[in-house]
C-alpha cells in the first residue's frame, strides 16, 4: 500500500481509503471482515457519516481493540451549533472512541448553508470547541457542486484542512480546483470513484483517479472483503495506458452527466418509491441486455416509477440537481407501465 500526507492535517494515510456507505448493506460480522481486510492490505483511512444509518455503529464495534491502527473520519449535515455538538457526541459514542481524526461538514451547498455553518452559533463553532477539547483533531468539508468547492478553498481555506468532492472517469469538473487544493495544501478526498456504482470496471476507475497527483486519497465504498482486496490492489497500478484512456473515454461517452449516483439523499419518497433502485433496474434493462431479470426485480418492488406524484421533494434533496421526476417518467415508459 502507498501512503501520503493528508494535506494540512499532517496525517499519513493510505492512498485508498474505506468509504463507509456500503457498510449499511452488511452485518456486524461482515463489517469485521471488511476491517480485517483493511488491516491486511494496509488501508488505514475510514470514512463514514452520521447519515449512513448503522455504518458508524458497525464500524465502532469492528474497530474495538484496533482503533489506533486507523485514521477515522465522519461527517454530518448539521448546520447549527447545537446540531453539530450533538452529532459529534453521537459519533464518538457510535464509533466507541474518545477522539475522531477528521470531522467534516457534509454536503454544503447554498449561501444559506454557508452562512449558517460559519456564522454566529454555527456548526463550525461547535467543531472548534470539540477540537479544543481533543474530541476531534481536524476539520474538513464535503461538497458536490463546483461553486461550493471553490468557496470552500478560497473563502474558508483558513478554516478547513480537507475537502471531499466527486471525482471519477465521468465527473472531472473539479480538476482545476484540485490543483488549487494542492497549492494550498488542502487535502483532496475523492468520493464517488465508481460514480455511484455506474462504472463497472472498478480497477480502471481507481487507476484513473490515483494517477492524478492532485488527488490525495480515493475512498471507494466497500461492503465486503473482496472489494477491499480489489481496490487496495489499484494503489500500485501506475499510469494509464493508451488502452486505458480509450476505455475511459468510452465510459464517459456512454454515461454522460445525467445519471443517478445512488447516494440515497433523495429519500424518503412520500409514496415509498426507492428512487435509486428504479434507476438501477432501468439501467440493467437499457444497457446490459437483462430485460427479463430487470423487470422481474423492478415489479417486485412495492412502489415503482408510475407511483410518482410529481411532488419534487426528491429533487430538492439531490446534491446533483437531477431532474428526477422526468427521469422516473422515462423509467415508467421503458418498463412498459406508463399510463397504467
Amino acid at each position: 500500500m502507498k501512503y501520503t500526507t493528508l494535506g494540512k492535517t499532517g496525517l499519513r494515510v493510505s492512498v485508498v481509503g474505506l468509504g463507509g456507505i456500503p457498510i449499511q448493506r452488511t452485518d456486524m460480522e461482515g463489517t469485521r471482515k471488511v476491517i480485517d481486510a483493511c488491516v491486511e492490505t494496509g488501508i488505514n483511512y475510514i470514512d463514514t457519516a452520521r447519515g449512513y444509518t448503522v455504518s458508524e455503529e458497525y464500524l465502532g464495534e469492528a474497530l474495538e481493540g484496533r482503533r489506533e491502527k486507523f485514521i477515522l473520519a465522519t461527517k454530518t449535515m448539521a448546520r447549527d451549533y447545537a446540531g453539530m455538538k450533538a452529532d459529534i457526541e453521537k459519533s464518538l459514542q457510535n464509533l466507541r472512541t474518545d477522539y475522531i481524526d477528521l470531522y467534516q461538514i457534509h454536503n454544503i451547498k447554498t449561501d444559506a448553508e454557508f452562512a449558517a455553518c460559519f456564522g454566529e452559533n454555527g456548526a463550525y463553532q461547535a467543531l472548534l470547541e470539540a477540537k479544543a477539547e481533543g474530541k476531534i483533531l481536524h476539520i474538513g468539508a464535503t461538497a458536490h457542486g463546483v461553486e461550493a468547492l471553490e468557496r470552500l478553498i478560497t473563502e474558508f481555506e483558513d478554516k478547513i484542512e480537507t475537502v471531499m468532492f466527486p471525482y471519477n472517469i465521468v465527473e472531472n469538473q473539479g480538476e482545476a480546483l484540485m490543483q488549487k487544493c494542492k497549492e494550498k495544501n488542502i487535502a483532496f478526498i475523492a468520493m464517488k470513484p465508481l460514480a455511484g456504482g455506474n462504472i463497472e470496471d472498478g480497477t480502471l476507475a481507481m487507476k484513473y483517479i490515483l494517477q492524478n497527483p492532485n488527488c490525495t486519497i480515493a475512498i471507494p465504498g466497500m461492503g465486503d472483503a473482496n472489494e477491499v482486496y480489489q481496490n487496495a490492489a489499484a494503489a500500485d497500478m501506475g499510469a494509464l495506458t493508451a488502452e486505458d484512456k480509450e476505455a475511459c473515454a468510452k465510459i464517459a461517452g456512454e454515461l454522460g452527466q445525467t445519471f443517478c449516483r445512488r447516494c440515497g439523499y433523495c429519500a424518503p419518497c412520500p409514496k415509498g418509491i426507492n428512487i435509486p433502485s428504479n434507476f438501477l433496474f432501468a439501467n440493467y434493462l437499457r444497457h446490459y441486455g437483462l430485460a427479463d431479470w430487470a423487470k422481474s426485480r423492478y415489479f417486485s418492488m412495492s412502489a415503482t416509477a408510475k407511483d410518482c406524484i410529481g411532488c419534487g421533494t426528491c429533487e430538492t434533496r439531490c446534491p446533483y440537481e437531477l431532474p428526477i421526476r422526468e427521469m422516473l417518467k422515462k423509467v415508467a415508459v421503458d418498463m412498459g407501465e406508463a399510463g397504467n
